[in-house]
């Protein structure tokens, strides 16, 4: 995660030239893509098969919400200290332990006999991603220098932009092709092959490294207060609406946003060289209004289309692999619009950032309104698509430019702990936009999905119309530090 890594694979060449690039860096970089495929598509792949799911293991509303939630808040809970681990004690070995783990916890999803089981092993699945990603991108810093970073950042970025198509396109062809019988498990079973690979190519290909300059202690405690903090504040959210909202829901709420702010104070008080949870971005108004920016855009995209997934299974008579095919229609919007985003930016600037949010905040309004005037079974895809070509035009326009924007505020040696927190920041807003838009969904149910959706859609609407409001705090032009993409 620290900016100031070493490249122990340039080496001085014999004429005395300067440092030779490693010879294996793009095979390297190939396996780690590979790798950073298994958590990109695992995030999606999850939504389509949802209903099915619900249906294999009985899982109630809240179970659904879980399954979702526990891999972000798992992710989101590891990824700051997964970055400082790979730094100091060498980022090659905790990929490939991220890797093993990861094929372990699919493969417990995959055999899960009960919805208690799959959470849990999701949860796991997600820390397992959390040790992975850090790694690929610190060691893209090493591998590459110049131009062919660039490169090879752009190579991730394109890949992570068409993962969500691939995943929920996946999830609907394989939980439909029922190999084996096996239903919506394949989807878990695929990541084995795929982990192997990655392991025997990854042993031989990717190169050691770490950070030699990386000292002091690790807030490994503080690492496990973040994550109770995390859970406390989700746990009420997703299990309120089934217990009637009690009293204690609110205090661990309550509680969870004050170990947070504790750990914060802590760490500052303390003079720790690798916080967590760094106090001084936080008086920065535009770092913090992007983070919740950051927060506000993943957490109404994931709980958005987690609800209009099932309100199309099960309340519209789609399969998996229709569902799955109509998402797509939301990543062309994406992978139209994505080639004008950087001139847009040049120009307009934060401009660009406040009208994605807004474009957003229109095409999911208009998906709204196309399915609460369509029939009420199977509505036809073609009232839905322009929608969601629109939403995913927003979400490009938003994105893209949204973290260089952020930490063109942060001065360099914060840089790669500001990256960490819109890491976590984004995972986190996840598993709260399918905590709220979730319960704004389920507890309508009573009178159909269709009015379940149309009563959980403004809440993703207001998120987006919120997140142009808070774009006003950033920068008009984003200048100074460049980062490398933020983990999926």
């Amino acid at each position: 995660m620290s900016s100031s890594t070493t490249n122990p694979m340039n080496v001085a060449a014999d004429d005395g030239s300067g440092p030779v690039p490693y010879p294996k860096r793009w095979a390297a970089a190939f396996v780690m893509i590979l790798a950073a495929l298994l958590d990109m598509i695992d995030g999606s792949i999850v939504n389509t098969a949802l209903p099915s799911i619900g249906k294999g293991l009985k899982a109630t509303p809240a179970d659904l919400q879980w399954t979702v939630s526990a891999y972000m808040l798992g992710f989101a809970a590891t990824l700051i200290i997964a970055g400082h681990l790979g730094d100091r004690h060498g980022r090659k070995k905790l990929f490939l332990l991220g890797v093993i783990a990861f094929a372990l916890t699919s493969l417990a999803s995959a055999l899960a006999a009960s919805a208690g089981v799959l959470v849990a092993s999701r949860g796991l699945q997600g820390v397992a991603a959390a040790v992975i990603m850090p790694q690929i991108l610190a060691s893209f810093r090493t591998m590459f220098d110049g131009e062919e970073r660039g490169k090879a950042f752009a190579l991730y970025g394109a890949i992570a932009g068409i993962s969500t198509a691939v995943g929920v396109l996946l999830g609907g062809i394989l939980t439909d092709w029922d190999l084996f019988g096996w239903g919506w498990r394949t989807i878990f079973v695929i990541n084995l092959p795929l982990a192997a690979v990655v392991l025997v190519l990854g042993a031989r290909w990717i190169p050691a490294s770490r950070d030699r300059a990386f000292t002091g202690r690790i807030d490994l405690p503080g690492n496990l207060v973040l994550a109770a903090g995390l859970v406390a504040i989700v746990l009420p959210l997703v299990q309120g609406r089934s217990y009637g909202w009690p009293v204690w829901g609110w205090l661990c709420l309550a509680a969870g946003v004050a170990a947070i702010a504790a750990l914060t104070a802590s760490e500052k008080r303390r003079g720790l060289e690798h916080p967590l949870l760094p106090t001084d971005l936080f008086k920065k108004p535009a770092f913090s209004a992007g983070l919740l920016v950051q927060l506000l855009f993943y957490g109404g995209m994931s709980g958005f289309f987690l609800v209009f997934t099932i309100w199309l299974q099960s309340g519209q008579g789609y399969t998996p692999t229709q569902a799955g095919l109509l998402m797509v229609a939301f990543s062309a919007g994406s992978i139209l619009a994505a080639p004008a985003v950087d001139p847009l930016v040049a120009k307009f600037g934060r401009g660009v950032l406040i009208l994605g949010a807004l474009v957003m905040a229109g095409g999911l309004f208009w998906v709204r309104h196309a399915a609460q005037h369509s029939a009420q079974l199977h509505t036809g895809a073609w009232p839905l698509v322009p929608g969601l070509v629109l939403a995913g035009v927003g979400l490009i326009l938003l994105i893209i430019p949204l973290v260089n924007t952020i930490l063109s505020t942060v001065p360099g040696q914060l840089a790669g702990g500001a990256s960490g927190i819109l890491s976590t920041a984004q995972q986190f807003g996840g598993a709260l936009g399918v905590a709220v838009i979730g319960n704004a969904f389920f507890s309508h149910t009573g009178k159909g999905l269709t009015d379940a959706l149309t009563h959980a859609a403004p809440w993703a609407i207001g998120a987006y119309v919120l997140c142009a409001a808070l774009c006003l705090a950033l920068p008009r032009k984003a200048v100074g530090n460049q980062a490398e993409p933020t983990t999926p």
